[in-house]
């Protein structure tokens, strides 16, 4: 254990695309550790779209990440140090901290223990049995609830939860369309994901993008789990089914400039189709049961995740950025150690 804690911090507001005068890594003292709470040394933080909507001082399911404060991520580390019943040095564990070397965890707080035996590798906890996995499970088994021969549009379809989603939607018996960005990645939604089609969105307008998705989806769309927004949305909803189900998880083009709105909302009375947004936490008492479901289809080889793994905690903005530029090759995560 070093006695200094390496930490990246928010020091200014984004304004558009975070740049490297937005924050600082600083290097701090150890903190000292309260009855009731544990040392964390983390060793991997998970990059994830939604830090960026906790950067902005405006309402949302968190609070904003306070300027001073280190960048809020979710993080598996060992328990170095404790004065905590239920946590003892070695131990593993998954919580909601910040991106740093040390974390301090309190009882009743949002890190608990994990079982790292249960995995090839504790990042797992961050990809297929984290909020990725969980995501795409209930997302589909619960807001979207396909049924076999129906048709599903995954946007942003070749990240980690839009991979998943496809999958598991082919489990369900529908047949999947995916929208990624590049040839690429649409020839890994084929190849790798097994989904049906897929539509490269890149260098086309909403017009273009309705006429892709007309010639893939023939007989119109029943199930859309939308992670993107932005004229891909609108163009979407010209091809609804009768009591379509649009499931609204993100909304990734957005995050950096001025809101695009969706223009096309009259196609959901149009269709008398539903749309409707959704956190995870909303299934805090089910994790057990997503994160096992997950973790036995990965187990079993029939659910392919990818990992994307950056190295180094200097290295956390330029990591962060790839989200945004689609140049990541799976689940983002920052090997912090």
């Amino acid at each position: 254990m070093t006695d200094t804690n390496r930490r990246f911090l928010l020091t200014a507001r984004p304004d558009g695309m975070p740049k490297d005068s937005d924050f600082a890594l600083v290097d701090a003292p150890l903190p000292e550790l309260q009855a009731g709470e544990f040392l964390i040394r983390n060793h991997y933080a998970s990059l994830d779209p939604a830090i960026r909507g906790w950067l902005d001082d405006v309402p949302s399911y968190l609070p904003p990440v306070a300027l001073g404060d280190p960048v809020r991520a979710t993080t598996v580390g060992i328990v170095e140090e404790s004065k905590a019943e239920g946590f003892k040095p070695g131990d593993w564990v998954m919580g909601l901290n910040g991106i740093e070397r040390y974390s301090v965890g309190k009882l009743g707080g949002f890190t608990q223990p994990i079982d790292v035996s249960l995995v090839p590798s504790p990042t797992n906890f961050l990809s297929v049995m984290g909020a990725v996995g969980l995501t795409a499970y209930f997302g589909v088994t619960e807001i979207l609830q396909p049924k076999s021969g129906q048709t599903l549009l995954v946007s942003g379809a070749a990240g980690a939860v839009g991979s998943l989603v496809g999958q598991l939607g082919k489990r369900a018996g529908c047949r999947v369309i995916g929208i990624a960005g590049g040839p690429a990645k649409c020839a890994r939604l084929i190849d790798d994901y097994g989904f049906d089609a897929a539509i490269d969105y890149r260098g086309k307008d909403a017009a273009a993008l309705s006429a892709d998705i007309g010639a893939a989806a023939p007989d119109g769309i029943d199930l859309v789990f939308e992670n993107v927004g932005g004229v891909g949305l609108d163009a979407t909803l010209d091809h609804l089914n009768q009591f379509a189900k649009v499931a609204l998880c993100g909304l990734i083009s957005e995050y950096n400039s001025e809101h695009y709105g969706t223009r096309n909302l009259w196609q959901l009375i149009v269709h008398s189709a539903t749309i409707r947004g959704f956190l995870i936490s909303e299934f805090l008492d089910r994790f057990v049961e997503g994160g096992t479901a997950m973790a036995k289809m990965a187990a079993e080889g029939t659910l392919r995740f990818d990992e994307h793994i950056e190295e180094g905690i200097d290295n956390a903005l330029p990591a962060f950025l790839r989200l945004f530029e689609g140049s990541n090759q799976g689940k983002m995560i920052l090997k912090l150690i």
